[in-house]
């Protein structure tokens, strides 16, 4: 009974609060903009960590792998001689295609191309593939021009490169070192890492740079997903090799990681820093509030309404504003974010990658947690406040 009594005086007195809510139009808009726009900055800056985690992500595909020399953790200081990929290739596991395995050696360079705009060089990676680079990828496109011929110094650049880096225009003439390249072909492949990329004729990348028949990688196509572990016992079991197996998705996601990793904490603590400032314009807010009704609540604890029906009333009012709040932040994360271009530098090839904000479902959520924590920590001092002042001290305003 006494539980439904207080159940009754919180509906009451959380009414009366949120319909004079409109009474009070300045302080309620304050705070409503401060948390909103905590909560843009959050959702804004853990998109950046979400948009490139999500480009590393769909690179790798669930039936590919990748191979690597043993101990490597990056395609850079992984190194691979022609007849272990030729051994590579032939091995249990590896999809058949219409011109034999479907594998690709590849070799990994990085030149300077400039940024756009700011026209500051940047490290941009050159790939060589194989013939059968383009059966191995599930989601590559050419969209402009052609395929490179191979044994010419010809390259296609992926989208991402060509958006972000200036001189990359198909038909253009590159020059790195004493070697010329031309621009041949533009092409797409889902949004992945490979967009961020410049690929060539492998034999002659290995040329150019004088790196023999030297590779660094090779991607192979599985029979299926299930296949990996056949294929990694077959080449673990071969003296031939000393190569390290993993599946393409999972080495990207693990690439992705300590970066996204740093800039979510970089998010976190810009955020938190903010949100002290959100939640003290909350308090002053609730404080505002409270103090205008300060008669009015001595009132309704005379007529008989408890302590806790008013400190939970305040604090609904807060978290309501905390809740819009917060949804105003996370839309205009999404107008103002969601799909934004940019490039940073991956530490694992230390060449750029091209990637889009991605201002998900779950960030926006996000969002709207921390919105609610600020707007229940903004109410909660004055809540208790009004809730413990003296019944005759407060009728003493009037």
């Amino acid at each position: 009974m006494r539980f439904l009594n207080w159940l009754a005086q919180i509906v009451s007195v959380t009414h009366m609060n949120l319909r004079n809510v409109p009474a009070r139009p300045s302080s309620t808009i304050v705070a409503m903009l401060g948390i909103a726009g905590v909560v843009a900055v959050l959702v804004a800056v853990l998109s950046i960590a979400a948009g490139f985690r999500s480009t590393l992500e769909t690179t790798g595909s669930e039936d590919a792998a990748i191979v690597l020399r043993s101990g490597s953790t990056a395609e850079l200081s992984s190194g691979l001689s022609a007849d272990q990929v030729r051994i590579i290739a032939e091995a249990p596991g590896v999809r058949a295609g219409a011109d034999g395995p479907l594998a690709s050696a590849e070799l990994f360079v990085v030149v300077d191309a400039p940024k756009r705009g700011a026209g500051t060089p940047a490290n941009v990676p050159l790939r060589g593939v194989g013939p059968n680079a383009f059966e191995v990828r599930d989601s590559f496109a050419l969209t402009k021009g052609r395929r490179f011929e191979s044994g010419l110094r010809e390259v296609i650049v992926g989208a991402g490169a060509a958006r972000e880096f200036s001189g990359l225009d198909v038909g253009a003439t590159l020059k790195w070192g004493s070697n010329e390249w031309m621009v041949v072909g533009e092409f797409e492949d889902g949004g992945s890492l490979s967009e961020s990329e410049i690929w060539t004729d492998v034999r002659v990348l290995q040329d150019a740079y004088n790196r023999g028949s030297s590779f660094q990688s090779m991607r192979v196509k599985l029979e299926n997903p299930d296949m990996l572990q056949t294929f990694s016992d077959a080449l673990s079991s071969d003296a031939r090799l000393n190569v390290t197996v993993e599946r393409e998705s999972e080495f990207y996601a693990g690439q992705a990681g300590p970066l996204a990793r740093i800039i979510e904490s970089i998010g976190w603590v810009v955020t938190a820093m903010m949100g002290l400032g959100a939640i003290f314009a909350a308090i002053l807010t609730m404080y505002a509030a409270v103090s205008a009704r300060t008669i009015e609540i001595a009132t309704l604890r005379a007529l008989g309404f408890g302590r806790i029906p008013i400190v939970v009333s305040v604090l609904v009012e807060a978290l309501v504003l905390g809740l819009i709040g917060g949804l105003i932040g996370g839309v205009l994360a999404y107008i103002g974010f969601n799909g934004y271009q940019a490039s940073t530098l991956n530490w694992s090839s230390f060449s750029q990658v091209t990637f889009a904000f991605s201002v998900t479902p779950a960030l926006i959520v996000t969002g709207m947690i921390y919105a609610l924590v600020m707007g229940f920590v903004g109410g909660l001092i004055p809540s208790w406040r009004a809730a413990s002042m003296p019944i005759t001290a407060a009728l003493r305003e009037l």
